[in-house]
């Protein structure tokens, strides 16, 4: 069983910064997702005429993907109260789209941290599909835990473009009606989505020397690999479960402290199915009176840059005291049996909340993040 950390260790997020469909900044983000406000429309960055889906929630104006990042920091960084003195010696870590222009990106933001904020380049670049960017957090979260570094930032950066879009049109992952509908009866699929993020962790004891404001506290943090199929999930959802389990138990919290779920919820039916029974595994009767929903039926799915845009939803609630709404409702799924958010915005107050994401390959990840 995972220790429990000591109040000392314990990393909390000082900063968050965010680009994505819904607006820029974290209270454009929280006031769309609170409201079930959708950002998805028709894509005309490129041409979709020939594919069978032709949505997506994507930024007002295009900009490349590095400078979106860059704008991501630094939004994180100026909330923290962040100075070149201080992000001297702070790794970064970033989540990308692993493609021919990944090395080139990462240049482009690591030449722009060192001109802006004296940080030393890129430590390591993540690409491991729809959970690179949780995988980052986790990992700044135990380096700061362990003591190892003060505080770590964590970027992420995904733009909708026309060769991924073709793949997941393709590969009929894309939802055929135009709308994520989440846990709903009746989805389709899913919906893609730009978005850039950044948060910096930071051990509770530096961000207080410095007065910066804890705005949440990363209270635990589980991985797992289903090894079951190339990307159809596990369909009892033991490893979604076992993730969740991890980071309730490296908490030392129970599944009835948990009071939100900002679930994966990709609008497929066989992954949101399995997700729900993963919910259902974990948190038994206590499922009947957990809220749950997924974001991403707002700002949709940004792929490698997902899973941080999503924890920054998750601390945006926390803070304002209000659910996301799973947006795009039809109607009931037998299969499904959660208390879905779906008249919003809806008031609550929960100690802990959870950001859970999963991928292609069977890997999930699973924040448990508590009020600072």
């Amino acid at each position: 069983m995972t220790a429990v950390l000591p109040a000392a260790a314990r990393p909390v997020v000082s900063g968050v910064g965010v680009l994505s469909a819904a607006g820029r900044g974290l209270g454009e983000l929280t006031e769309a997702t609170a409201h079930g406000k959708a950002a998805f429309g028709t894509v005309t960055r490129f041409d979709v005429s020939a594919c069978r889906t032709t949505r997506a929630a994507l930024l007002p104006a295009p900009v490349p993907l590095a400078d979106a990042v860059l704008d991501a920091v630094g939004q994180a960084c100026r909330q923290a109260g962040l100075g070149a003195a201080d992000g001297a010696a702070t790794p970064v870590l970033l989540a990308l789209h692993g493609d021919l222009r990944t090395r080139a990106t990462a240049d482009a933001v690591a030449a722009g941290l060192a001109s802006a904020w004296g940080l030393h380049g890129v430590t390591r670049v993540y690409t491991g599909a729809c959970v690179a960017a949780a995988t980052a957090v986790a990992d700044a979260a135990s380096l700061v835990a362990a003591g190892r570094h003060e505080r770590v930032l964590v970027a992420a950066g995904h733009l909708v473009e026309p060769g991924v879009f073709a793949v997941f049109d393709a590969g009929r992952a894309l939802a055929r009606d135009g709308e994520l509908r989440p846990f709903s009866t009746g989805r389709t699929g899913t919906l893609l989505g730009d978005a850039a993020a950044a948060v910096l962790v930071e051990a509770a004891p530096a961000a207080e020397r410095r007065g910066a404001t804890a705005l949440a506290r990363l209270a635990g943090w589980g991985r797992t690999g289903d090894a079951h199929h190339v990307c159809r999930p596990e369909p009892d959802g033991a490893g979604v479960a076992r993730a969740i389990g991890a980071a309730l138990a490296r908490a030392g919290a129970g599944p009835a402290d948990v009071g939100y779920v900002n679930a994966n919820g990709t609008g497929s039916t066989l992954a949101d199915r399995a997700e729900a029974l993963a919910l259902h595994r974990v948190f038994g009767a206590h499922t009947a009176r957990l809220p749950v929903s997924s974001s991403k039926s707002v700002h949709g799915h940004a792929l490698e840059a997902s899973a941080l845009l999503e924890l920054a939803v998750t601390i945006g609630a926390l803070r304002s005291g209000r659910l996301p709404v799973n947006a795009g409702w039809l109607g009931p799924d037998p299969d499904v049996g959660l208390d879905l958010v779906l008249d919003g915005p809806r008031a609550a107050a929960p100690r802990y909340a959870l950001s859970l994401n999963s991928a292609f390959g069977g890997a999930n990840t699973a924040l448990l993040v508590a009020r600072a």
